[in-house]
């Protein structure tokens, strides 16, 4: 990891396909800055991801959810763009697998070649209101759900909560 204390996500915006690596720990507080890039990257036109999981330590559902939800938009394109988790290990393999999103995307377990340009770059997590987060967790668990109906049992009760917390009363 780059800095043992900071987890963060290694990007190459000017590759093809674009280049996604996480160091470390991935997970509700670090997911929105991807959530971003991925958002930015498709704007801009960018179809095609790869997520190297190779120095990722953990991560939780927000994290997995936030990749639900760009495969999910990724699927929505004209043609269809594309979403490849590479060196993908066995605990998070089954992790993918347990909430349905090697049905959205592509998951390469072997040595996908991963060249990052000197452009490569980490993203910054930005702080998040209390509202914000909320709503970041609760679209990731909404995607989670999309991706498989039997997700929705999972999280209902943290889904229901967070909608308390962002809707207005």
């Amino acid at each position: 990891m780059t800095d043992s204390a900071k987890p963060t996500f290694l990007v190459d915006a000017y590759a093809d396909p674009v280049l996604v690596r996480i160091d470390g720990r991935a997970s509700f507080a670090n997911s929105g800055s991807l959530k971003d890039f991925f958002t930015e990257m498709i704007k801009q036109g960018k179809h095609r991801f790869v997520v190297d999981f190779q120095l990722c330590t953990s991560m939780d559902s927000t994290f997995l959810g936030v990749i639900a939800g760009a495969a999910l938009e990724l699927r929505r394109l004209a043609p269809p763009g594309t979403l490849t988790l590479a060196r993908v290990g066995e605990r998070n393999l089954e992790l993918i697998r347990n909430l349905g999103l090697h049905r959205l995307a592509t998951v390469d377990a072997g040595a996908f070649p991963m060249n990052f340009s000197g452009s490569a770059q980490a993203l910054d997590s930005k702080a998040k209101t209390e509202i914000e987060s909320a709503r970041l967790v609760l679209e990731a668990h909404e995607h989670l759900v999309t991706a498989d109906a039997a997700n929705a049992a999972k999280f209902q009760d943290v889904m229901a909560f967070l909608r308390n917390r962002v809707e207005p009363r």
